[in-house]
């Protein structure tokens, strides 16, 4: 915190120390006077559709921010398909603003889809729309897998219940205390559990028990996967019929696998318990409370909720109509009580509760039935038949009903539209309907017609996609039985294709970066030794680095790598240069051990000599820092047999893997030292107990021993009082073990907490002081400060290597310069939060220079294309007035 003038500047000119008061409650502070804000100015960029490799073709188009109607002058201008969503720059960062965009900057325009890289050749780019399209349509078929088996579901309450409680339905929970015997008879049985719920009714409706449950539901106990119960229920195409006696007997009672108390399962149940009476859906754990809806606007989608019981209110009145198993609502009878689908929601949670506007299809509508089982006093969800569960979940899923039910004509929502002559109609189901909503003039079709999709016919017409961008729809199986093979079908062939057509990512320099060897390495953590390795295979660095970051759960993006010894890694041939090192040694040490005779120093020189012309011969400089194209592939191969171990951090520096374990070693030594001291202890307390106790019980008489001194004639010597010399012996051994044992703690806590022990020097110190880790920003030589990233650093050395793995140099940063081009030399001249451009051993240069710099590369590279090699063979010769000058001399 620090003080700001009433423009909101920072007041660097305030003189500390500060003296206040901080009042609580107090009203919000005033606005700035003057606003320091001026208006943003439009920004002119150059749009480009998504993927687009000609940058000719880009358009200017000028805007003050990005709003719907600069998008839709996007859409008209580059002639999109659809209309304009998303914006990215040319290294294919999304951009939300436009006022951190410069003038003319280029700026790629999609769709909706991802980014394309323009650097891409064109087969790379369509394979990459293939593979995203394909994952796409293997999502539906995923959602559709994972909610078209929808199990019986009642109606609970998702949280306390009190007034606003939220509703969902979830698995019905079994409160009956031990199983059903096989040999009792199903209505003895039925007797015993309509009496068991009576009587848990009752203490429920107890005011003492209900507040045990109030306090149980806000210390829930955690329960693990094997100690809930499982559902199993039986699927038909034809309603249940004996819902009412097999809705409970597939539950398994928690009592048998779950240790909370009996008041935690009455808990739960009375959250499942309604009763529907006089057009009101009641809960019985709170009679005072009903089914309703809040908010005079009534509209499709708005949360049931429970509300105070009144009688006038029409929110809160219900007609139940059984030949459609619905309940609708009395204030508007177009809304009925439904499960929601398309919100957040699944077994383990629940589906929230909603009104929803009534569809009259014997399909497709399984989310709006409910049965009301009077007898257990629960509403059951989603009770209908698995034909029209399977076509619910088809609809919410996206996916072509036609591929749920082969060749059958069924009644369910749809869309038709007619051909151009008008004779002919062609009927779709909601998924392709709402796929194809902005080609067709689409009209919803009326209840009671039923039809096939056209999508999944064999007569289909090309233009018909359907509900899928890849796969087609008459191929795929969804059937009851095929549906989790068709899924396991289509996601190995995605990881299929991904393994075949990995794109490396492209280089620095725009142009596309060759196919790269993969190297297998196991990545550590800092610090954590040997433990938790992760197995990564990678062809570059920036993507060893993300790799790490992501599978050993770094708190930040990993900068820094670092093998066994302590040697930092830059690029993947400096770690298969140490890997050829250490291979290279451990080979040395290995025939030293067998030969056991003594080496000379010239003997070690010969083989380090010819170590390192091996590794210059197989290694050429001519290979690329982050290339292994040049290596020899033989010894290769035999390098990267085994994964090369590696060590990870986010800038911290290297900890050995080995001090994890000498630090667990000493510290078991010490607890088995102090173990042994304790126990010694005890064994000295004891004895010293049993020598004072045999002591007293002797009684020995004291003797009375004459003296001539006339203040104490006779002294008191010997007697049960006083303490033998093996005593004082075994107490001073006593007092020498506490005090070593105090030392082993202090040791131990000085460990632990080696701030807390340190002495705190008391120095004048100055509060405008800077520590000694200086944040500045770095950006690279040729760059734009814009375009840097922050960089910390004790020394010049630190701050040197933190820039190479900031910026993911090609090469290590070897020199730091002022914005101005003056070299940085100490320490000292570094400032907090100063701005410095980062070499790689160049001369300064400005972003101008660069641009200069690459369009004379450009030229030259032009003229020798165009004009043949020899147009830049330019020899200099002296001019004939020099040459006139000579002669005259001579």
């Amino acid at each position: 915190m620090w003080p700001v003038l009433p423009s909101g500047q920072l007041n660097e000119e305030f003189d500390w120390p500060i003296q206040g008061l901080l009042v609580p409650s107090s009203p919000p502070m005033k606005k700035p006077i003057c606003k320091t804000t001026e208006p943003y100015a439009p920004v002119r960029l150059r749009v480009l559709r998504n993927g687009d490799k000609n940058r000719n073709r880009s358009l200017t188009i000028l805007g003050p921010d990005i709003s719907p109607g600069w998008k839709t002058q996007c859409t008209e201008i580059l002639n999109l398909p659809s209309a304009a969503r998303r914006l990215y720059n040319e290294k294919g960062k999304e951009i939300f603003a436009l006022k951190d965009l410069q003038r003319d900057e280029l700026v790629y325009v999609s769709c909706g889809e991802h980014w394309i890289n323009p650097d891409l050749s064109i087969a790379q780019q369509k394979k990459q729309i293939f593979l995203r399209n394909l994952a796409s349509d293997i999502s539906k078929i995923e959602i559709f897998c994972s909610i078209h088996k929808i199990e019986a579901l009642v109606l609970e309450v998702q949280s306390d219940i009190v007034s606003g409680s939220k509703l969902a339905v979830h698995k019905p929970v079994a409160i009956f205390g031990e199983e059903k015997q096989v040999t009792e008879p199903e209505e003895k049985q039925m007797q015993k559990d309509a009496l068991t719920t009576e009587n848990a009714s009752s203490e429920i409706l107890d005011s003492h028990a209900r507040a045990h449950l109030r306090m149980k539901a806000c210390h829930t106990l955690l329960r693990y996967a094997w100690q809930k119960a499982s559902h199993d229920f039986d699927e038909d195409d034809s309603l249940p019929k004996k819902m009412e006696k097999g809705l409970f007997e597939n539950v398994e009672p928690q009592k048998k696998y779950s240790c909370s108390p009996k008041h935690s399962k009455l808990h739960k149940h009375c959250h499942q318990q309604f009763e529907y009476r006089d057009g009101q859906i009641i809960s019985l754990a709170a009679p005072q409370l009903v089914l309703g809806v809040q908010g005079p606007s009534l509209r499709s989608g708005m949360e049931v909720v429970l509300v105070e019981k009144k009688s006038d209110g029409s929110n809160q009145r219900w007609i139940h109509q059984e030949d459609s198993r619905t309940f609708h609502l009395v204030s508007n009878p177009d809304l009925v009580l439904a499960v929601s689908m398309t919100k957040t929601g699944n077994e383990v949670c629940g589906y929230p509760v909603i009104v929803q506007k009534y569809k009259p299809y014997n399909n497709g509508a399984a989310n709006q039935k409910w049965r009301y089982m009077k007898d257990i006093k629960a509403l059951v969800a989603f009770h209908s038949t698995a034909l029209d569960k399977e076509i619910t979940s088809a609809n919410y899923a996206g996916v072509c009903t036609s591929s749920v039910i082969k060749e059958e004509n069924i009644d369910q929502p749809g869309y038709y539209y007619l051909s151009p002559d008008g004779k002919r109609k062609t009927m779709l189901c909601l998924a392709c309907g709402q796929s194809m909503r902005t080609e067709k003039g689409l009209k919803q079709l009326l209840p009671g017609v039923p039809f096939l999709c056209i999508s999944g016919t064999k007569t289909q017409k090309p233009f018909l996609q359907g509900p899928f961008k890849v796969i087609s729809v008459a191929e795929v199986d969804l059937s009851c039985d095929e549906a989790e093979k068709t899924l396991s079908y289509y996601q190995a062939r995605l990881l299929s294709l991904r393994m075949k057509t990995c794109t490396q990512a492209a280089s620095h320099s725009g142009m596309a970066a060759t196919h790269q060897k993969a190297v297998k390495i196991i990545a550590y953590k800092n610090g954590d030794g040997y433990r938790n390795g992760k197995l990564i295979v990678a062809g570059t660095f920036p993507m060893l680095l993300t790799e790490c970051t992501e599978k050993l759960g770094l708190a930040r993006a990993a900068s820094k790598v670092y093998t066994k010894d302590g040697t930092p890694i830059f690029t993947l041939r400096d770690l298969v240069l140490w890997a050829l090192d250490d291979s290279f040694l451990q080979r040395d040490s290995e025939k030293q051990k067998q030969d056991a005779a003594p080496v000379g120093k010239e003997q070690i020189i010969v083989q380090k000599n010819l170590r390192m012309k091996v590794k210059n011969r197989l290694f050429p400089k001519s290979v690329t820092s982050d290339s292994l194209d040049g290596i020899d592939k033989s010894l290769l191969t035999l390098i990267l047999r085994n994964p090369i171990a590696i060590w990870v951090s986010s800038g911290e520096p290297f900890l050995p893997p080995n001090a994890l374990q000498k630090a667990e070693k000493l510290e078991k030594q010490n607890w088995l030292k102090k173990d042994r001291i304790l126990a010694d202890l005890d064994t000295m307390r004891h004895k010293m107990r049993q020598l004072k106790g045999r002591r007293v019980a002797a009684c020995q008489p004291a003797t009375m021993v004459p003296t001539k001194s006339p203040v104490q004639p006779v002294v008191v010597e010997g007697g049960w009082t006083e303490q033998t010399q093996e005593e004082i012996k075994l107490m001073k051994l006593l007092r020498h073990t506490e005090a070593h044992l105090s030392e082993i703690r202090a040791m131990e806590s000085k460990r632990n907490y080696p701030t807390a022990t340190k002495p705190i020097a008391v120095k004048p110190s100055s509060l405008y002081k800077q520590p000694n880790t200086k944040r500045v920003w770095i950006y690279l030589n040729g760059g734009r400060p814009e375009d840097g990233t922050y960089a910390w650093g004790k020394t010049v050395s630190e701050l040197l290597q933190d820039c190479s793995s900031r910026l993911k140099m090609t090469h290590p940063a070897r020199a730091l310069y002022t914005p101005d081009g003056e070299p940085i030399q100490s320490w000292d001249d570094i400032e907090r939060d100063m701005v410095i451009c980062v070499s790689m051993g160049h001369g300064f240069k400005t972003p101008k220079e660069s641009k200069q710099l690459m369009a004379i590369r450009a030229n030259y590279v032009r003229i020798r294309r165009q004009q043949g090699p020899q147009a830049t063979d330019i020899v200099e010769s002296p001019s004939t007035k020099l040459l006139s000058l000579a002669h005259l001399h001579s």
